[in-house]
């Protein structure tokens, strides 16, 4: 039994570490993303953001945001040792033995989630590019990452009751592997950001006309889609939490099945609404549908069947198209469509998990989500205005012109295709 304990132990921390790193990947995919998604003179300065994010998300959760998000201590001591006879003893008295308990390092749970806090970050950066100081972005990075959104995850994830009112998981709210608690929080920060910002010059016309500010490097955008289509197996796979029994195995196959075909039906749906409303095949359309559907099964990626995800990603594709063009009429510019595939959408992914989960609600869902949005909301609006009190959201409108890469990194993307003097 004991070399069992330790194959299960070895099985389900190594998987634990591998989807961590792929979800790790997910930040180039960001990163690329965004990067071909703005303008030319904005690449360098996107791109440190990703960087900058990343590091802070890691040392900030480090420092408080896991203690907080888990009410637990952090690992500055070097290896962990494990009681392999107690916790035989733990597992001796159960009737399925090993099946169903998670045996893993801590150290690999902390890196596996300390990545999920990167990823919602990373939704921020993109939907406030193109007139945002940078050092303003990156202070509130801290923020966010040390406890905006730690604190949100310990009510659903940390199973601590919000504010001491009411727990979550009572109320019948299940998100598997973060619709609403990564990506609808990261998307209601950003919300908050670019509400107070404001759209870029050019954007929109008095007479209400919007005006398409189209990225630079469409390839580069495309590679960021793959790159978060292959991360996403790691981020919804890893949230199963376990390998090493069958029941797990399964489930985690299931989970990568169904990952996949709601990108693909997300992707599908995107680019054939975009060829009726627009007569063209929008590649930008079909790229943020691919995440939208990616998005949308991630709230319940394991009891679908996988007709089902492929059916709720490309209601997810239909539904970010619809939200692009919204947030354009209401003059909300976010130039890599993050608001709407990560928090629209998001917000659906939430509200059709109880169609193949019974172990969820509708009022429990909504519940959740109302209590992750305003919550993340809110703070983030309060962060954002005092920074524009104290430091200022952005940059002037010559600097806006110039372009972000020169006043902030003083470094062009692209030299050897600059028309400067």
């Amino acid at each position: 039994m004991e070399q069992t304990f330790h194959l299960q132990y070895a099985i389900d921390t190594f998987y634990f570490l591998v989807c961590g790193a792929l979800v790790m990947w997910m930040a180039a995919g960001f990163a690329m993303l965004e990067a071909g998604l703005v303008r030319a003179k904005n690449t360098t300065e996107i791109l440190t953001k990703n960087v900058a994010l990343f590091a802070i998300s890691c040392t900030m959760y480090l420092i408080c945001g896991y203690m907080i998000m888990y009410d637990g201590s952090l690992f500055l001591t070097g290896i962990e040792t494990v009681d392999v006879a107690s916790t035989l003893g733990d597992f001796s008295s159960r009737e399925d033995g090993f099946e169903g308990g998670a045996i893993y390092s801590s150290a690999s749970d902390f890196f596996f989630q300390v990545v999920f806090v990167a990823t919602a970050m990373s939704i921020v950066s993109g939907a406030v590019a193109e007139r945002m100081k940078l050092w303003t972005f990156l202070v509130f990075a801290v923020v966010m990452t040390g406890l905006i959104y730690p604190l949100e995850g310990s009510w659903t994830w940390g199973g601590q009751s919000v504010f001491g009112m009411y727990t979550l998981g009572d109320l019948g709210f299940s998100d598997f592997a973060g619709s609403g608690i990564v990506h609808m929080a990261g998307a209601a920060a950003a919300l908050a950001g670019v509400i107070l910002l404001g759209p870029r010059k050019g954007k929109y016309t008095k007479d209400g006309k919007v005006n398409a500010i189209p990225g630079a490097n469409l390839p580069l955008a495309t590679l960021g889609t793959f790159i978060l289509w292959m991360g996403w197996f790691g981020f919804n796979g890893g949230s199963v939490l376990k390998l090493g029994d069958i029941a797990n195995a399964n489930s985690v196959a299931m989970v990568f099945l169904n990952t996949n075909a709601a990108a693909a039906g997300g992707a599908i749906a995107a680019l054939v609404l975009a060829k009726i409303l627009f007569k063209k095949a929008d590649l930008t359309m079909a790229l943020n549908g691919a995440l939208a559907g990616l998005v949308a099964i991630t709230a319940e990626p394991s009891t679908p069947s996988a007709l089902a995800a492929t059916i709720i990603g490309a209601v997810g594709g239909l539904i970010v198209v619809f939200s692009i063009i919204t947030l354009d009429k209401l003059k909300i510019d976010d130039p890599v469509g993050a608001i709407s595939v990560h928090g629209v959408v998001g917000l659906f992914g939430l509200l059709v998990v109880p169609v193949t989960n019974s172990g969820s609600t509708f009022s429990g869902q909504i519940i959740g989500a109302l209590t992750i949005f305003v919550w993340v909301f809110a703070a983030s609006f309060v962060t954002w205005l005092i920074l524009k009190v104290v430091m200022g959201l952005r940059v002037s409108e010559d600097e806006e012109y110039s372009g972000l890469d020169i006043v902030d990194c003083g470094l062009e993307a692209y030299p050897d295709f600059s028309v400067r003097k």
